[in-house]
């Protein structure tokens, strides 16, 4: 009948729609250059935009949510989170835990992306963000997307980025300055 048909396609016109709004979101940021933002809406576009990737992942968000919205490029940023959470749920081989964690330390908005993947081997932890270095195959990577992350964090935002790896805890740590003039 109409209305089972109905009930079924609910859901899915649901998620279409949260789809598209999470789209225009992500993209809107591109509108004007530097924005001020609510660092929660950019992180849960990213999360959206990679959802087809994060079916076997257990994603958990630990928000502050008092945190005050920050001058940034928007656009800029969700690239950045897409690269890390892009990069964690490669290294989970599509299944595992991810976490999301924002906080206020001093005069910064600390973003923490982390995952219980295989971790990062000690030895290359220093080049990740060097241009062209990739622990993917060939064809896999190009070895961009944590240079370009680090340009974006560092010289656009004035910010630190760094990496913490162990075996089943991998820990990006952004950290975006409140009150800057970029």
């Amino acid at each position: 009948s109409v209305s089972s048909f109905l009930r079924i396609m609910e859901p899915s016109n649901t998620r279409i729609n949260e789809l598209v709004r999470s789209v225009k979101a992500y993209s809107d940021m591109d509108q004007s250059p530097v924005q001020e933002v609510d660092i929660h809406e950019g992180l849960e576009s990213t999360l959206t935009m990679l959802n087809h990737r994060l079916k076997s992942v257990n994603v958990t968000r630990e928000y502050d949510r008092t945190l005050p919205k920050l001058t940034v490029y928007g656009s800029e940023l969700n690239q950045v989170w897409t690269n890390i959470i892009d990069n964690a749920v490669d290294a989970m081989d599509g299944k595992g835990r991810l976490w999301v964690r924002t906080r206020r330390e001093g005069d910064r908005v600390k973003v923490e992306i982390a995952d219980n993947g295989p971790g990062i081997p000690a030895e290359i932890q220093t080049r990740i963000f060097e241009p062209f270095f990739t622990t993917k195959g060939v064809g896999e990577g190009t070895g961009l997307g944590l240079d370009i992350s680090y340009r974006i964090v560092v010289e656009r935002h004035k910010g630190s980025i760094r990496v913490a790896s162990q075996p089943g805890d991998t820990r990006f740590e952004v950290c975006l300055p409140i009150d800057d003039e970029l």
